[in-house]
Parts: structure tokens; C-alpha cells; sequence
């Protein structure tokens, strides 16, 4: 099932993922070979042409050192107070998740938090790209159940059950409901960087 995308929001993040790349001082060659990500394809992003996946996403920004949340929004600061009518939201145009970045940008904090919606059935298959740092991460699970697979590990979730992580390798999220999910996502930096990946 494919989900409606924004062309302005493809544009934009091709535009960051562009300066980012340039920023390391990578070629798309060189990108490629550490995301595992064809150069064909992440040039198609940079020009705004694809609408890329939170799956392909999370392979660039950890071949980057980035999290999905510094692809997803500005990188100025918005100060202490995040409203959440100015929480950026995305939604992946694979599987229909919807994911707003809950934490203030620009505080020098060691925390982030994510809530996502999942809707029923869904699933979305994430994996880091060669060599990214581990992230220690918690999922609250806040309406719903939700499946998760983390390094080949099952693990079934009930509304208030919340999972710790020392999150290096693969992850499913899994709806097995007939109504969407909602959980948040809470990660804690190592060495001040989020470079991996956020469901």
C-alpha cells in the first residue's frame, strides 16, 4: 500500500541530505559504499525526484552519523519549549507511519523523544548502515500493541509495556492490530550524536 507524500517535503529533505553529504565531505560514491545505498538512488533523493522510505532514510543518516529526526527537521535550535503544533511530523510513504520529532531542538540535550503511529498491519523494517553506533533506546507503548524484532528477538508489547534497547542491528515494527498503534520512542545519546537509527 503506498500513502500520499508531500513534493515539498521530498525537496527539502534532498536539499539537507545534500548538505549533510557535503558538510562530511563525501561523494555519492562514497556515501553509497557506507550506507549500502545505491548511488543512483541517492542522487534521485538529493534532486527531490524520490520519495524515500524511513527504511532508506535511516540507511543514509547513519551512513552520515545523522538521526532520522536531523534529516526530518531544520537544524536551528527551537529553544527549551517544543508546542506541538511546531513538532515536525512525518509520515513514511511506505507503510503509512506517522512520526513527529516531540523534543526541542538545539538544547545540548542527551534525550529524544519521537511518538509514531503505526496503523494496523503495518510494518516497518528498519536496518543501520555498516558501521553505525549503537543507541540505547526505550519504546513506550501508549495506545495499542505493537510486535517489535530487534536482532532477531520477538518481543510482543501491550498498551503501557516499554521495551529497553541497546539497539545495534535490525528492527521490526509490527501492527498485528485492526487499529493503528501510537508509541514514543525515547533514545539517549552516546558520546552526544544520534547517529542511528529512530522508528
Amino acid at each position: 500500500m503506498e500513502f500520499e507524500h508531500d513534493t515539498e517535503i521530498d525537496r527539502m529533505l534532498g536539499q539537507r541530505l545534500k548538505a549533510a553529504r557535503q558538510r562530511h565531505g563525501l561523494t555519492l560514491d562514497a556515501l553509497a559504499e557506507r550506507s549500502g545505498v545505491s548511488r543512483a538512488m541517492i542522487s534521485r533523493v538529493e534532486r527531490g525526484e524520490s520519495s524515500p522510505t524511513a527504511a532508506l532514510l535511516v540507511r543514509l543518516g547513519s551512513g552520515l552519523g545523522l538521526s532520522l529526526s536531523a534529516l526530518l527537521e531544520e537544524s536551528t535550535g527551537s529553544g527549551p519549549l517544543a508546542r506541538r503544533d511546531a513538532q515536525p511530523v512525518w509520515r513514511d510513504p511506505a507503510s503509512g507511519y506517522l512520526r513527529r520529532n516531540v523534543s526541542p531542538r538545539g538544547t545540548g540535550s542527551g534525550f529524544e523523544i519521537v511518538e509514531v503511529e503505526l496503523p494496523a498491519g503495518a510494518e516497518v523494517r528498519l536496518d543501520n548502515a555498516t558501521g553505525a553506533a549503537a543507541l540505547d533506546q526505550q519504546i513506550w507503548v501508549l495506545r495499542g500493541r505493537l510486535d517489535l524484532t530487534v536482532e532477531g528477538v520477538r518481543q510482543e508489547l501491550a498498551e503501557g509495556d516499554c521495551l529497553q534497547m541497546h539497539l545495534r542491528g535490525p528492527i521490526i515494527y509490527r501492527n498485528p492490530g485492526d487499529a493503528p498503534v501510537r508509541y514514543a520512542v525515547i533514545l539517549a545519546a552516546r558520546s552526544g550524536a544520534f547517529p542511528g537509527h529512530i522508528a
